[in-house]
């Protein structure tokens, strides 16, 4: 069975579903290029209200959406509430702001008049990551949609429920079918989507192996693509940090969906003034978590979302350990049914160790311990991704300096609070290209078209 719905708490099947035929998915893109011809022409207000109403429905159906995502990708409870009423946030934001982030731009010409308009590329091409199953699809449907494109999605393998929820919340809302069109393909069946004539834009997030693949087939059709391929994000905790602040924020930054978040803080930067106090309270809240049914809102610590997910990161602190790293907590799985980790700190990492460059999508931190701002500043950077990071410490100023100097994407100063529509979300260097949310993610893929006017006189 190609995609395959696997509780993470049990590791129990719940429920397979075959790859669509070729003909049924020629038909799909034949149904979304003609709904594009017609979504692109109606009013914004018209669009926003099917928008409003998904916004709407799940809102009302919060608890549904968040047990499904529990169940297909082991989620806590109430972390999958709180991504289910945040993709609510994006729609309605889109919904409401759209029409204002895509309206004309006067520009000033030495003669006659001048603007920018922005109008649909057509038919987007979407492949979305399963940790979280909802959000990823919000952030590209809510500025997509509103902007007048129409989206084909490829969703992650081992949430297929998840997947066809969120296109039966749109046709719900009202959204003409081929507004949003969930697949049910094959990686090979990506490959002849992107090669679609009728396909005009890719959107991949995902792994840096497969935006490598996806970006690849993009550009050799000479067609717009945004990639987020994940990071390493450092957590920099200068001398004058307030460690009251900063340790439930490093537990948080760290565990929040069970490690498995590109944006995750993953590599802790401590000054050697506070770094053993730091780790000393940062292993004993991690020591205190609690492992167990993500559907129970005791539980503290849920399961990674598959068996291979697991395995990988075991496999990369055992490596790890190997190359001289030192296991300051954890490193195995937990014995009991389904998909856990223990809470792991490695320690020691040298530039040589292959922790010193991977990313850990896994309840895995690495500690360093730095000398100088300095120092902490040039580890940040010694990285081959750049989604984000985050800087604490009690003068603020000298917080927001150090943030300037971090190259990344995104960065965070006495805070980790990533969830913002208004935000825009991406990174550089292996972390990817493009930006999501804000008004930024509703440009990515519009033609932004100059036109002028006026009387001029004609060349002789």
């Amino acid at each position: 069975m190609a995609y395959q719905s696997i509780n993470p708490n049990d590791g129990k099947l719940l429920k397979s579903f075959e790859h669509m035929s070729e003909a049924q998915l020629d038909a799909a893109l034949a149904t979304a290029d003609n709904c594009f011809h017609s979504w692109k022409q109606l009013p914004f207000d018209e669009r926003a209200a099917i928008v409003n109403k998904a916004a709407a429905l799940l809102h009302a159906q919060v608890d549904d959406f968040a047990r499904l995502a529990t169940l297909e990708m082991g989620k806590r409870i109430d972390e999958a509430r709180a991504e289910v009423e945040f993709s609510g946030a994006i729609l309605a934001y889109y919904a409401e702001h759209a029409q204002s982030l895509l309206a004309p731009v006067k520009l000033q010409p030495q003669r006659g008049q001048a603007q920018m308009e922005s109008s649909p590329l057509g038919v987007l091409f979407c492949v979305e990551p399963w940790n979280f199953p909802y959000y990823q699809l919000a952030r590209v449907v809510g500025p997509q949609l509103m902007a007048g494109n129409v989206l084909v999605v490829k969703h992650a393998g081992c949430v297929p429920q998840c997947a066809i929820a969120f296109e039966r919340l749109l046709l719900d809302a009202g959204a003409p079918v081929g507004a949003y069109t969930n697949l049910l393909i094959s990686y090979a069946q990506s490959d002849r989507v992107i090669d679609d004539p009728r396909v005009k834009g890719v959107a991949l997030t995902g792994s840096l192996d497969a935006g490598r693949l996806v970006a690849a087939g993009a550009g050799q059709n000479l067609k717009k693509s945004t990639m987020e391929l994940g990071g390493s994000d450092a957590f920099i905790v200068l001398d004058d940090a307030d460690l009251d602040l900063v340790v439930p924020w490093a537990v948080w930054g760290r565990m929040y969906n069970a490690g498995q978040t590109c944006c995750a803080a993953k590599r802790f930067i401590v000054l050697d003034a506070v770094a053993d106090e730091f780790l000393a309270r940062f292993k004993a809240a991690l020591q205190a978590l609690q492992p167990g049914d993500p559907m129970l809102a005791t539980t503290t610590q849920g399961p990674l979302s598959t068996e291979t997910a697991l395995l990988q990161v075991l496999a990369q602190v055992d490596a790890a350990v190997r190359a001289g790293a030192t296991l300051l907590l954890g490193g195995k799985r937990v014995d009991r049914p389904g998909f856990f980790m223990q809470a792991t700190i490695l320690g020691d990492i040298a530039p040589d160790n292959p922790a010193f460059r991977e990313e850990f999508f896994g309840p895995v931190a690495s500690f360093y311990r730095v000398h100088s701002e300095e120092a902490a500043i040039a580890l940040a950077n010694d990285c081959d991704f750049g989604l984000g990071g985050s800087v604490w410490a009690r003068d603020e100023v000298r917080g927001m300096r150090v943030a300037s100097r971090v190259d990344t994407g995104m960065m965070f100063v006495n805070n980790l609070d990533w969830a913002d529509a208004e935000l825009p979300f991406g990174g550089i260097k292996h972390s990817g290209y493009g930006r999501e949310l804000g008004a930024m993610g509703i440009e990515e893929f519009v033609n932004k078209k100059l036109v002028r006017s006026g009387n001029l006189a004609a060349p002789v």
